[in-house]
């Protein structure tokens, strides 16, 4: 294996990685944004009123986001794995 395909192999792992976190993370920003203005606007500083409903966000954007997320990594390893002669060079 050459180092070029190293890289190659690693760039799309991290791409692969991005593109499974990407979603999760701006679902995650959003809800972190509208709870802290939903905070300023009553001038509520209680820690369970952020905390819950940023997971409760993230948990749901998670179940709903599930088959997507399945579906990207089983075509990423299905790929991988059916070029693996290539990468035994």
């Amino acid at each position: 294996m050459t180092p070029s395909m190293v890289v190659d192999l690693i760039r799309q792992m991290l791409l692969m990685a991005f593109w499974l976190a990407a979603p999760l993370l701006a679902i995650g920003f959003a809800s972190a944004i509208c709870i802290s203005l939903a905070q300023i606007a009553t001038s509520m500083q209680d820690n369970a009123f952020s905390a819950i409903p940023r997971l409760v966000t993230f948990l749901i954007a998670f179940l709903l986001l599930m088959p997507w997320l399945i579906q990207k990594s089983m075509s990423y390893t299905l790929t991988l794995w059916g070029d693996l002669s290539r990468y035994a060079r």
